[in-house]
């Protein structure tokens, strides 16, 4: 885990010498403690966090600033003065008439279309007006952009190769899904120099080899893939309807919609989840900010000592007792400017009934996203497999599979990110020949399956909505 950096209010970065020098330790500890040796490492599978970027001189290959995390808020007023203009205005305009016209639903996302923080595109906007050596190298054909798999894939060709897949390019934003290319014309309105980017090669591919003096001899990168799509593979949710739950730092749902690509709706976007020769398979994603880094706050200032505790903890006491938590910390995609608060406090207020708020807003935030999944995506849903570090506790799960009345698979291992880039890289390299063998190797711990009837919890979650309202556009 690479610690954040936060140079000024809202601003969230990481070092890319750190995160390199960590990258390359993690997996040398990796294979001692696998009892290996690198001579016997067959390929190498990369699954990033997305939206996370840096840009740097293609000459030198020194980078211009920091990686920026998808969390950072330095956009914050850029977005705001976009989503107030005559011209997103317009823009909305012309895209309902093509839309009303073509009923082609490529036009169908620019009709609502909004920024936010968390998009990479507008904090790449902010790049280029504000830190000039990176404009002036841009101009001369000298600026490379890079999330974080293209930067390592980089960094590990000792810079022969540049590149990045089909799932990082389209959870930028910037790649339009439907044509599958960066879209030049939010580049243009968004004073994005084109040339930039670099090319997009399938997830599952052989993108190269390790330079030799890194682990003492090459070892061939076979896989990039962003982490939740990443995850999604790891969890084998290879067929439409297949839902997977990741509750990490932040909280993603992902339907998997096939060779069907849906349009945007407001809450809910499409990816690419990965393209393997001519097989393109599509995701329909809605995320949620803050809940790891909520609990990992809550630990921080001795709400608990162990995280194994919060799920007792909050089975402690029958309920809240009219606490809501409203998380809000780093990022929202709707509101920058939504805060974090605790409401309805009172002098019997303990850190159980601080704790039970927590976890409470994290089902509440799945209930509300799932609802929204069922009403939009037009697929009929199967189990939902859960994975993440919170999926470990209880309590989330099991209120959740209450709330949206389905069975919630977890499986042995949570972190699932590592093992979809393994399963992909295995695929290039012919350690496996299919999915097939691959779905042979889930591993399900715990399968939570309802046992309270949602209504038990309306009066709760109509009071936490109520909260939630009250904390927008602090």
């Amino acid at each position: 885990q690479v610690e954040s950096l936060y140079p000024r209010p809202g601003w969230v970065e990481l070092d890319p010498e750190v995160l390199w020098s960590q990258f390359i330790a993690v997996i040398k500890e990796a294979v001692q403690a696998a009892g290996l040796h690198m001579r016997q490492i067959a390929c190498l599978g990369i699954s990033t966090q997305r939206g996370t970027f840096i840009t740097w001189h293609k000459r030198t290959g020194k980078p211009f600033h920091n990686f920026i995390s998808w969390q950072d808020l330095r956009s914050a007023e850029l977005v705001n003065s976009w989503n107030r203009s005559l011209l997103l205005k317009v823009i909305h305009v012309i895209f309902t008439v093509l839309h009303f016209l073509t009923g082609n639903d490529r036009y169908l996302a620019p009709s609502f279309l909004t920024f936010s923080t968390q998009q990479t595109s507008m904090k790449l906007s902010w790049v280029f007006k504000n830190i000039p050596e990176a404009d002036e190298a841009a101009k001369k054909n000298n600026c490379c952009f890079g999330t974080v798999d293209t930067w390592l894939l980089y960094r590990l060709t000792k810079g022969s190769v540049y590149a990045t897949d089909y799932s990082n390019a389209s959870s930028t934003g910037v790649f339009e899904p439907y044509t599958k290319c960066w879209n030049p014309t939010l580049c243009y309105l968004l004073s994005i120099p084109v040339s930039i980017y670099p090319p997009v090669k399938d997830t599952s591919f052989h993108f190269g080899s390790s330079d030799s003096e890194i682990f003492g001899v090459p070892i061939p990168i076979t896989a990039l893939v962003a982490d939740q799509q990443s995850a999604m593979f790891g969890e084998c949710c290879f067929h439409p309807g297949d839902v997977k739950l990741t509750m990490g730092t932040g909280g993603f749902w992902n339907v998997n919609t096939g060779g069907h690509l849906f349009a945007s709706h407001r809450c809910l976007y499409p990816l690419i989840g990965w393209k393997i020769g001519e097989e393109v398979v599509y995701l329909t994603e809605g995320c949620m900010s803050d809940i790891g880094t909520t609990i990992k706050w809550a630990q921080d200032i001795n709400l608990f000592t162990n995280v194994d505790e919060t799920a007792k903890m909050a089975r402690s006491i029958v309920d809240s007792q009219g606490v809501c938590f409203v998380p809000g910390f780093q990022v929202s995609a709707n509101d920058p400017y939504l805060c974090a608060a605790f409401m309805g406090l009172k002098p019997t207020t303990t850190r159980n009934h601080l704790v039970r708020a927590i976890l409470e807003s994290v089902a509440f935030r799945n209930k509300q996203l799932y609802d929204t999944i069922v009403k939009k995506v037009r697929i009929p849903l199967q189990t939902v497999r859960a994975d993440g570090g919170v999926s470990n506790n209880s309590f989330v799960m099991q209120m959740t599979s209450d709330l949206i009345n389905k069975k919630i698979e977890k499986p042995s291992n949570t972190d699932m990110s590592s093992l979809g880039a393994a399963f992909l890289a295995g695929l290039a390299s012919g350690l496996w020949t299919d999915k097939e063998q691959l779905k042979k190797l889930r591993q399900i711990e715990v399968v939570f399956e309802p046992q309270k009837d949602m209504e038990e919890y309306k009066p709760a979650m109509d009071t936490w909505m109520q909260a939630a309202k009250r904390s927008l556009h602090w």
